[in-house]
């Protein structure tokens, strides 16, 4: 009799998630309660232009559509100010401008938008990975104004903030995994927003791939993988 052939692995499909940018489903701790607070704070913000600044992963675009929703905001991204002309982005009583230190910014386009904004008592919201003395802006004016600007910092994450977003996450892709494992795993990863995402993206199609749910040794193997030494 013929030895009985193991199942063949299914192929793990990288299938995009509809993420939900409801104000509850945000996760607030020491990282980014700063960052929180200033967002719930409109309108009586203490200037019209506010930046959010925090790394890959941290909920910058989270909490700028929590905000949005709230203010009725426009969101744009940065690398689409070159194409919009400032007096038409100006125009809406609020509006997000996303990534600016990804793409070298139109920085003309920028100040004169920030002027416009602030001459319509409009409110502009700017997120970006870092803070703008940061971003390689030459324009002293532009700077300047960002310096003023109350800046709302997004911190790496503390293990309670983690352990929350790791299981969040997990639901989020309907991924059952034991308390154990991510117990396991926390002290082994990347200790940021972006490798909780990476880790259970990894899992989700390690998960589709054996059929089956993820054990301990397995999740072991995945992090060898990911996070090597």
């Amino acid at each position: 009799m013929a030895p009985r052939r193991p199942p063949p692995a299914q192929l793990p499909l990288d299938l995009a998630l509809d993420p939900s940018f409801a104000r509850e489903d945000f996760l607030v701790g020491p990282s980014n309660e700063t960052a929180v607070d200033l967002i719930d704070l409109w309108p009586d913000w203490p200037e019209r232009l506010i930046v959010l600044a925090g790394p890959e992963g941290s909920g910058k675009t989270h909490l700028a559509h929590v905000w949005a929703k709230t203010s009725g905001a426009l969101i744009v991204p940065a690398i689409r100010l070159a194409d919009r002309a400032p007096a038409e982005l100006a125009g809406p009583p609020a509006l997000v401008l996303e990534d600016c230190d990804s793409t070298p910014l139109d920085e003309a386009r920028l100040f004169h938008l920030i002027n416009l904004v602030r001459e319509a008592g409009h409110s502009l919201l700017l997120t970006a990975r870092r803070q703008p003395d940061l971003w390689g802006l030459t324009t002293r004016d532009l700077v300047s104004r960002l310096r003023l600007a109350p800046l709302g910092t997004i911190a790496a994450p503390d293990d309670q903030l983690l352990r929350a977003l790791m299981v969040k996450h997990c639901l989020d892709r309907q991924l059952v995994v034991d308390t154990s494992v991510i117990e396991f795993l926390l002290p082994r990863i990347e200790r940021s927003f972006a490798g909780v995402q990476h880790i259970v993206a990894a899992l989700d199609r390690e998960t589709l791939a054996r059929g089956r749910r993820i054990s301990r040794p397995v999740a072991a193997e995945v992090v060898a993988r990911l996070f090597p030494g």
